[in-house]
């Protein structure tokens, strides 16, 4: 039986070389983590004025607009019988419409860390000539205010080293038979006789393939992919990163805030640019305090590890009718919200549903 083949355990890059790179120093060696930014600029532009659009109000809720909603919300789910939406009673309709403030920050970050691959024949430009610098890596930047991320071979850091892995012999033990090439016959359980005779699988050896690696004992490293070295280089990551905050002033309706993150309103103000200046003179204080807390708290917060790109506020109204109705006699109340005339209610007539 051939013993097992021996490999010293792998290495790790050596972290030192890439604190030779000017502009990189300590910045790769566990990872790096995200690099401060170049200087920000302070803003350009005047204060912005609160929106003044010519019409506040949103047209009220008719009974048949919110009576459709209710039927259209009823039979969405199949428990509900139809009834109370078909045969209930408006008594009364109660607007509640509220201001929904967005802030919208577009950042770009960047990190670096140790990479490598397969080494195919790529010249070695390390030292050839200076680095960029992290910041000064030119990249393709997404749409504003669009999550995107992209991976970048800075130029003139890479070298040619043997596979840590493997230690440039281009392969690795077998796990299945733990580099042996054969492992355990599975009709005898490696016996060697099967019914008071010979094994027919092993011819009495006990002994059977390793299909996986053919007999050979060895399998080719997946690191390298066989070619016994890598080309190894320092890899910045680049992501963008749209930062979404809301503000909804508070309607006393009875209407959970949180209802209100899948709809849209009547979008009464919205601008952007490189850094925005708290709202003016808003009419509803909440709204002004709003964008006063949020511009500061976002600038502050994402200038530290990253650029800020651009900046974007707007400012919705969203129509919120109550509709009191009864049904059999007995109150009841659903809320008819959004542009899209989303339904939020106790439904008083549901039936067990068992889903088999």
């Amino acid at each position: 039986m051939s013993s097992a083949a021996v490999y010293p355990p792998p290495t790790a890059p050596p972290a030192n070389m890439f604190n030779s790179v000017p502009g990189y120093e300590g910045t790769v060696a566990g990872g790096g983590g995200y690099l401060p930014p170049p200087m920000p600029l302070e803003p350009v532009a005047p204060p912005q004025p609160g929106p003044v659009p010519d019409n506040w109000s949103i047209p009220s809720l008719t009974e048949d607009v919110a009576r459709g909603a209710f039927k259209s919300f009823a039979s969405s789910h199949c428990c509900y019988s139809s009834s109370p939406a078909e045969d209930g009673v408006i008594t009364s309709m109660e607007p509640y419409n509220t201001f929904r403030y967005r802030l919208e920050t577009f950042t770009e970050s960047r990190s670096t860390e140790w990479a490598h691959k397969p080494y195919e024949g790529e010249p070695a430009d390390f030292y050839t000539q200076t680095a960029p610098r992290p910041w000064e890596v030119q990249a393709t930047a997404p749409s504003l205010f669009t999550n995107h991320k992209q991976e970048i071979r800075v130029p003139f850091t890479s070298s040619i080293k043997d596979c840590h892995t493997c230690h440039g012999t281009g392969t690795m033990p077998c796990d299945e038979c733990h580099g042996d090439g054969y492992k355990s016959c599975w009709v005898c359980n490696g016996s060697g006789t099967q019914n008071s005779g010979a094994c027919s699988r092993c011819d009495g050896t006990g002994r059977d393939r390793c299909t996986r690696c053919d007999a050979q004992g060895t399998k080719k490293c997946t690191t390298c992919e066989g070619k016994r070295q890598l080309l190894t280089f320092i890899q910045l990551k680049v992501e963008w990163t749209n930062h979404v905050e809301d503000h909804v002033v508070e309607q006393n309706s009875g209407l959970k805030v949180d209802e209100l993150q899948s709809v849209s309103g009547k979008e009464l103000f919205k601008n952007n640019q490189y850094l925005l200046y708290p709202l003016l003179g808003f009419p509803n204080p909440a709204i002004a305090e709003a964008s006063d807390r949020l511009i500061k708290d976002h600038q502050s917060r994402y200038s530290q590890t990253s650029r800020i790109l651009q900046q974007r506020q707007t400012v919705e109204l969203i129509p919120i009718t109550k509709v009191n109705y009864k049904w059999k006699g007995d109150p009841h109340v659903y809320f008819v919200y959004g542009n899209e005339h989303q339904v939020s209610a106790d439904y008083p007539a549901t039936c067990c549903c068992v889903i088999q």
